[in-house]
């Protein structure tokens, strides 16, 4: 029996390290023995560490996996528990405006 999937909003108050199972594979969709069989062939999109007998995962590695994270250079989305069509379990984000940068001038 496979658990329920994670919400964006549960997804993004993960704290910074988390378990393999349940955490890292419900998020992914994923069945129990399914997540371990690709941690051990080395096959999950994200990085395994090994934590004594538990294998754990930073939460930055699954964030940039499922494009929740926050870009590198700029602003990230802004987002908002709940959506503006009144569903509470999703998170609502907007990409922030692009900012304009200008070419620099040949001397």
């Amino acid at each position: 029996m496979t658990a329920p999937a994670l919400t964006i909003t549960e997804i993004l108050n993960l704290p910074a390290v988390v378990p393999l199972w349940p955490t890292v594979g419900r998020a992914l969709g994923l069945a129990e023995s399914t997540t371990y069989q690709l941690a051990a062939e080395n096959r999950l999109p994200i990085e395994v560490i090994p934590l004594g007998r538990r294998r754990v995962a930073r939460t930055i590695d699954l964030h940039r996996f499922l494009g929740l994270a926050p870009q590198e250079i700029g602003v990230g989305p802004a987002c908002e528990a709940g959506s503006a069509a009144g569903n509470d379990e999703g998170a609502a984000c907007e990409a922030a405006p692009p900012v304009e940068q200008s070419s620099p001038t040949a001397k």
